[in-house]
């Protein structure tokens, strides 16, 4: 394959980008051709997210896409759009952390059955599941249609209706067994099946740009745009750079997807309990991972914090305060929404008999260690679970940069931990492209020969983190 470049839109929870990517049998090389952040917003009483503002800023980095040879979306999980029968969006996309599908979990789950629910989904039990979501209210009569977010986008440059497979999984919707709509169980939620789309997988065509995008972006209207693993951890998962299959990953950004990759799902009853999910990768694998909160802890901290705070100089300082002075399972529910992330860690603190950080480079060093904790445990897990060793950790994305997190993470696990690529979700996605229009090199293999990596050696006590686990439940 000669070299060639491709269009990856990757949306995350607090920014996007399109990221043009030239791709060879030797050769993978990003550039930047727009970022942008993603900023939900709450009108009367609602959190949205602004999906059209998102898809303005999707276009105008496309159009510094020149000789492109295709383009592919991705992004966060669960939320979606509903359109009526002449294609339009009856309403922004509603956020996962709004909270209308509060308690709507726990009612299904006693109609239904946990374990109904899990040997069919495969699902970690979380309260913004898709189905969950579905259920907190009336859907509109006029709706035709069900679009997960980045199967909008691509109606919008294409035309074209489908569901990819890798953000179908994580609706509570999917069979992973089957591996298609779990129609049996719709209908028994009473959801109208009908307006869920074909399934598409990663490296099929989904179709060639409209008229109108074409004029709009200066890009010909015969370009493909192919599905990827338009969930952003599939792609990020796709990326990483293992040299075998006894790895465990931590595609870490505001949330922390951590886990193994497998061949079949793991429907256990003790699987389940665990919180554990089953969600399709590229390549008909399975992500068997659990979400940990992630650097939404230290975003919302910062956040708090406004210009006040320097992120380079709260690390260095992090990383001189005591260890293990207060821990927090990140995994809590009051974590969830945003706010006052310093206050919530206190309250936590307060309620668990601990002293409450003093000061902020100890809440960040709270934050990373009870993170490092949460990596730990749910890499641990889901070797036992699955019965797959795992010899290394490798950490992607934006946390592939916070050394510390890094550090702290090879320290709490025993194991090596190797950071990088920073870029995984667009460096996957683009990688999916390639593959789907002839790239016949391993991609991860690729991604080892081309991309920055660093490698952190686990030191200190084990025995310390033992202890540490212990204390907050996550040993």
């Amino acid at each position: 394959m000669q070299p060639r470049s491709f269009a990856a839109v990757d949306l995350g929870a607090s920014s996007g980008r399109v990221m043009i990517a030239r791709v060879g049998e030797d050769e993978l090389a990003l550039r930047e051709a727009r970022r942008f952040p993603n900023r939900p917003v709450r009108a009367a009483g609602t959190l949205y997210w602004d999906v059209l503002g998102l898809y303005g800023h999707a276009l105008d980095g496309l159009r510094a896409a020149e000789g492109i040879a295709s383009i592919g979306v991705d992004s966060w999980a669960v939320d979606y759009g509903l359109l009526d029968s002449a294609g339009a969006l009856l309403g922004n996309p509603v956020h996962y952390r709004d909270g209308r599908a509060d308690g709507v979990m726990d009612d299904v789950v006693a109609k239904v059955g946990a374990q109904a629910l899990y040997d069919v989904g495969g699902l970690q039990f979380l309260p913004f599941n898709t189905v969950y979501q579905l259920l907190s209210g009336p859907i509109p009569e006029a709706a035709r249609t069900l679009l997960m977010v980045p199967d909008l986008l691509a109606y919008w440059l294409t035309g074209e209706a489908g569901a990819e497979i890798t953000n179908a999984s994580t609706t509570g919707l999917y069979d992973v067994r089957a591996g298609d709509w779990a129609y049996p169980l719709i209908d028994r939620l009473g959801l109208p099946a009908t307006i869920l789309p074909p399934l598409r997988r990663p490296g099929e065509v989904i179709g060639t740009l409209r008229a109108d995008v074409a004029a709009e972006t200066g890009l010909p209207k015969s370009l493909p745009v192919t599905a990827v693993g338009s969930h952003d951890t599939a792609s990020a998962v796709f990326a990483v750079p293992a040299e075998h299959d006894r790895f465990g990953y931590v595609s870490c950004g505001t949330w922390s997807l951590a886990g193994v990759e497998l061949t079949a799902p793991v429907l256990t009853e003790e699987s389940r309990v665990a919180g554990f999910t089953n969600e399709v990768g590229v390549g008909g694998t399975i992500r068997y991972l659990r979400n940990v909160m992630g650097l939404w802890l230290l975003q919302e901290s910062l956040r708090t914090w406004r210009a006040e705070a320097s992120l380079p100089d709260l690390l260095a300082a992090a990383a001189d305060a005591p260890p293990f002075a207060a821990l927090v399972d990140p995994g809590d529910q009051s974590f969830i929404p945003p706010g006052d992330m310093p206050a919530r860690i206190a309250e936590y603190c307060a309620r668990t008999g601990q002293r409450p950080p003093a000061g902020r480079a100890e809440v960040v060093r709270c934050v990373l260690e009870s993170l490092a904790l949460g990596h730990r445990a749910a890499i641990r897990d889901a070797a036992r679970l699955s019965g797959r060793s795992v010899e290394v950790v490798h950490v992607v994305g934006g946390g592939a940069r916070n050394t510390l997190l890094c550090q702290l993470t090879a320290d709490a696990c025993g194991l090596p931990v190797v950071a990088g690529p920073v870029e995984a979700t667009a460096i996957g996605n683009a990688l999916v492209q390639a593959r789907a229009h002839g790239l016949t090199t391993d991609p991860r293999d690729l991604v080892r020969r081309t991309q920055d990596l660093t490698v952190y050696h686990p030191r200190g006590d084990e025995t310390a983190w033992d202890t540490a686990a212990h204390r907050v439940g996550l040993s």
